[in-house]
């Protein structure tokens, strides 16, 4: 196939044919359709306005945050959180992928998937428009973290119940339900943290039913998009044209395993799985890393005597400060008991063990009560996180392009899971 790049020349004007002769570069189709040359990329002159717009945006962000914890400090604070979070976030999330991929390989090996699948379709089908095998990622996720379910999607007995459309959508539905169990374990014994005594388990129940509201949201305003860019009927796994890969089509109401005794079955399919694990959690340190760092730094304040040091998880606590201004249309949405409160979702976006992190301080503060403990169990849970690993993961399942897209329904459903939480519970 090769590049087809054709370059043309074209005057200006015919008066004066060998002046102001303007360049375009025109990249034709191959064969199957897809941009050939250039990696797929636009072209764009080498000097252009967003260079000069980019380099005011990148120099106001930083000398304002220079300016209010000062250089050293912010330089410091920077290195320190990003160093936390690759020692206590990244390595436990691929930790927990290596155990949940491996467990991911013996349901496939084994036709746990494929089971999943024949049982939940008639549920899962018409709530999120995904084929029943789905219902192993929430499962994965809820009992993990968000990335646990790129170790499944890896799998080919997994990804043949899915169409191509419906591939970028689990990035939506894992992350949804991932830290569920931790967050709602974590919910229920607040009241023994706080030493309060009171019990908040209808507040986290409540919150769980929330968050299936936001995953539903999120799928589906995902599957909108995703479908009008790929069809409905395109297979996630491409049947195999040629004579040679003919042999790799698995037919209908049968599944492909490995070779060997039932032993050496068992042990490679745990293990490979496990490694699967491994390249996920390799996968996600940027977007952790960058983009968490920057949300903290802008939700946190100083330390606890006001002063700033340099250490882990500091910084300027501007979106607190934004969210106070909106406060009249926040209260109405998730009826917060104060503006505070609003530091917690926040948090999610970027760490939700940070967020329910911030819970037992504001309960003991009496700036939340049962409906904000829901709210916030609700969003966390649905949100866990979500900008700290949607590049990521939309990258590891190799639809980078609809990362905007699927930040976008994710934001939505967040909101809406809070929003649907704090009406349960004024309900109930």
């Amino acid at each position: 196939m090769g590049e087809n790049v054709q370059i043309m020349k074209t005057s200006a004007s015919q008066a004066e044919p060998d002046t102001k002769q303007h360049i375009s570069i025109v990249k034709r189709k191959d064969s199957e359709g897809t941009n050939a040359g250039f990696a797929g990329r636009a072209l764009k002159k080498a000097i252009s306005p967003e260079t000069f717009i980019f380099l005011v945006l990148f120099f106001a962000f930083f000398t304002y945050l220079g300016i209010t914890m000062g250089v050293a400090n912010m330089l410091n604070t920077m290195m320190n959180t990003g160093y936390e979070l690759l020692i206590h976030t990244v390595f436990y999330i691929m930790a927990i992928a290596v155990l949940t991929g491996a467990i991911a390989g013996l349901f496939s090996e084994f036709g746990v998937i494929s089971l999943i699948n024949k049982l939940l379709s008639p549920v899962i089908k018409p709530l999120y428009g995904l084929p029943g095998a789905a219902t192993l990622g929430i499962l994965a996720t809820y009992l993990s973290d968000n990335p646990a379910i790129l170790t499944l999607a890896e799998d080919k007995n997994f990804r043949r119940y899915f169409k191509k459309y419906q591939l970028p959508a689990l990035t939506n539905i894992g992350t949804a339900f991932g830290m569920g169990l931790i967050i709602t374990t974590f919910i229920i014994g607040l009241g023994g943290i706080t030493g309060t005594g009171e019990s908040y388990l209808k507040a986290a129940l409540i919150g769980n039913c929330g968050a299936i509201v936001g995953s539903v949201v999120s799928t589906r305003i995902m599957l909108l998009k995703t479908k009008k860019v790929y069809g409905a009927e395109a297979p996630a796994i491409e049947t195999p044209t040629s004579a040679e890969g003919a042999g790799d089509e698995i037919p209908e109401g049968m599944r492909s395993v490995r070779a060997g005794s039932i032993g050496s079955r068992f042990m490679e399919s745990m293990l490979e799985g496990g490694k699967n694990g491994v390249n996920m959690g390799l996968a996600i340190v940027p977007g952790v890393l960058i983009i968490c760092t920057t949300v903290l730094m802008l939700t946190n304040g100083a330390s606890a005597d006001g002063t700033y040091t340099g250490a882990a998880y500091e910084g300027v606590g501007l979106l607190p400060f934004l969210a106070d201004k909106i406060d009249f249309i926040l209260n109405p949405l998730f009826g917060f008991s104060s503006a505070e409160a609003i530091a917690v979702p926040i948090t999610a976006l970027g760490a939700a063990g940070a967020a329910i992190g911030l819970i037992p301080g504001l309960v003991t503060q009496g700036l939340a009560g049962g409906n904000d403990i829901a709210v916030f169990t609700a969003i966390c849970m649905c949100w866990s996180g979500y900008l700290s690993t949607h590049v990521a993961m939309m990258d590891s399942l190799h639809y980078r392009e609809m990362t905007g897209h699927a930040i976008l329904s994710h934001t939505i459903g967040g909101l809406c899971a809070g929003v649907a939480a704090h009406y349960m519970f004024l309900l109930l």
